[in-house]
């Protein structure tokens, strides 16, 4: 299988996340179901079938994160430096619209454009990748083409 590509918190973030499936959400809906069960029939059940539901969806998330943390190769951007690569916080300044933005280049699994992390896979990054300080990138969004002037880049 190929390596997922990481930085050191989306790991430490999806291992928090599956601690606390594991200690605290799967025990709780192992209870439900339990309380349910003594409510009688489960057939008309509304509270048993909600669990059992909800059981399915935190087992399923469980065996997910797992797959991702045993393929994950974490990448330690401080130690990286030079053109824009996996880990880079990049700031652009959109040349139609002199807008600035900043944004980390990281992992699929840890993207979330709304906190400024790019998924490397993205048209952006993948246009970003390479470029240096002042250079100009050219991208095709699905809401059209934009023009973009690397300002800084650093790697935390």
């Amino acid at each position: 299988m190929e390596k997922i590509p990481m930085t050191r918190a989306g790991f430490h973030a999806l291992e928090d996340e599956l601690k606390t499936l594991k200690s605290v959400e799967r025990p709780a809906v192992i209870r439900a179901i339990a309380e349910a069960r003594e409510l009688g029939d489960l057939s008309e059940n509304a509270e048993y079938h909600s669990a059992r539901e909800k059981q399915s969806f935190i087992e399923g998330r469980i065996k997910e994160l797992e797959a991702i943390l045993s393929l994950a190769e974490v990448i330690d951007p401080s130690k990286l430096s030079g053109s824009i690569k996996f880990g880079a916080t990049v700031t652009l300044v959109d040349e139609d619209t002199d807008e600035q933005k900043t944004y980390t280049i990281v992992g699929e699994v840890e993207a979330d454009l709304e906190r400024g992390l790019l998924n490397i896979k993205s048209p952006l990054a993948r246009a970003l990748i390479g470029k240096d300080e002042g250079d100009s990138v050219e991208v095709k969004t699905p809401g059209g083409d934009r023009s973009y002037e690397v300002l800084g880049i650093r790697f935390a």
